[in-house]
């Protein structure tokens, strides 16, 4: 039996009120605090770190949309924004493997600095949420913890970004978590420096990879086919190599995968090379088993390219992601859960409040939107069933495994979070419930803020 104790009861100031409260200020929390703001409600934007951005910018990810290509449909809106808003503020460059633009994961916080301040929301970085505040099944607030305390917040209304359900669960709504042995693997995101550009450019035209090579034989990858001869930076054979000369231990197999891009300066930025199975994104034990592994894994990583790829011999660690970076783990069972056949055959719904392409990067299947194909994404897949005045967006959203091997993709949580926020916002301006807002509405402001949403 766990020994426990008992904490006494205190009165917690209640330090700032607001209509909608956005937790979370990822891809998903960021766009929804954007949208709402911009539909004119009073928004304040709640982070643990100190910085805006997420993924993005406090694991590292800076592929932003690597998968767009020639026919790959847009869904416009805020996503479509924080790419345009970074190279304006040369906060980005070309992407390795598409058409789209890396997105720096530090002069990104920059740019959602601009955005946030531009927008008039209330910033409230450096504060934890820890548990909501509840009138029966309504949610009013939250309680956070921070070096100043706990403190509480009130609320019209609450959009769960937290990435995990974390405010959805505590208030009792129904929540699916995958196994942990079945979960997507955690990856520890760094960026080298020291690389010569030239000679490592020229070793990539000498062997480019394919997707087709992501399926190394320690794990099969399922395309469609067509994605099979499209070039990839794809990095397996210097691990590999590494292992045989004994330069690294026979079970680190699964180090391998992409670089994003490399500057003139010598940095070589978003490798995605460590893979970490059995990582639990909410367990703060198995997170932090993650953190130190991964790092270990990181440094032989760059020993193996120092020794084996063209232009590495002098690559040396830039710096690591700020966070473990994590995939899957909680998902709301939503008013409506996504599935694989919505995700794979271009799902259509009423309450669509934007589409997302045909791509899929998950569960060992990779399937990029190169014929113009794309799905919709229905509001009803950010409501959780039997709490009010709360939504869920980001990668938490209700959806099968598939499904959210598509909608955990950065992009498509901003299309989501947009989604949340302008609904969120339009339910507090009627006074009515998110679970009864007016689509029709929501959908108008959304065409109004740029979103395709057929």
């Amino acid at each position: 039996m766990t020994q426990t104790i008992l904490e006494p009861a205190r009165e917690i100031p209640v330090i700032h009120k607001t209509e909608l409260l956005v937790v979370g200020s990822g891809p998903g929390g960021l766009a929804a605090a954007l949208a709402a703001a911009r539909a004119g409600v009073e928004v304040t934007l709640l982070d643990r770190f100190g910085c805006f951005g997420g993924n993005i910018t406090t694991v590292g990810v800076e592929g932003f949309a690597w998968y767009r290509h020639e026919k790959t449909v847009e869904a416009g809106g805020i996503g479509w924004e924080f790419e345009e808003r970074a190279k304006t503020m040369g906060a980005a460059m070309p992407e390795s493997q598409s058409l789209s633009y890396e997105l720096d994961s530090e002069g990104f916080k920059l740019t959602a600095d601009a955005l946030v301040e531009e927008a008039g929301i209330h910033p409230m970085l450096h504060r934890q949420f820890v548990a909501p505040i509840r009138e029966g099944n309504k949610i009013t607030g939250v309680i956070v913890e921070s070096k100043a305390g706990r403190e509480a917040i009130l609320a019209a209304r609450v959009i769960d970004a937290t990435g995990d359900a974390d405010i959805a669960q505590m208030m009792g709504a129904p929540t699916l978590k995958t196994p942990v042995e079945e979960m997507q693997a955690a990856s520890v995101m760094f960026h080298i420096a020291g690389v010569d550009k030239k000679k490592f450019m020229e070793g990539v035209k000498a062997d480019p990879q394919t997707y087709a090579n992501w399926s190394t034989g320690e794990w099969e990858v399922e395309t469609d086919g067509k994605e099979d001869e499209m070039f990839s930076p794809f990095l397996a054979k210097p691990f590999a190599q590494a292992i045989r000369d004994g330069h690294m231990p026979a079970h680190l197999n699964t180090i391998g995968g992409t670089w994003g891009a490399v500057h003139d300066s010598g940095e070589m930025t978003y490798m995605n090379l460590v893979h970490l199975a059995g990582i639990d994104g909410i367990d703060p034990d198995s997170m932090t088993k993650g953190e130190i592994e991964g790092r270990k894994q990181a440094m032989m990583a760059i020993d193996a390219l120092r020794r084996y790829t063209p232009g590495c011999d002098g690559a040396r660690l830039r710096n690591f992601g700020m966070t473990i970076g994590i995939r899957d783990t909680r998902k709301i069972d939503a008013a409506y859960n996504l599935t694989e056949d919505d995700m794979r055959h271009q799902g259509r719904f009423e309450d669509t409040i934007g589409i997302y392409p045909e791509f899929i990067d998950g569960y060992g299947i990779l399937i990029l939107p190169t014929t113009g194909r794309y799905m919709q994404v229905p509001y009803r897949a950010m409501l959780p069933k039997g709490v009010e005045n709360l939504l869920v967006t980001g990668r938490a959203i209700g959806g099968d495994k598939v499904a959210h091997a598509g909608t955990r993709n950065m992009a498509c949580c901003a299309v989501a979070g947009q989604g949340a926020g302008v609904a969120a916002a339009l339910s507090i301006k009627a006074g009515a419930s998110p679970h009864s807002v007016d689509i029709s509405a929501v959908q108008t402001e959304l065409r109004r803020q740029g979103v395709r949403i057929h």
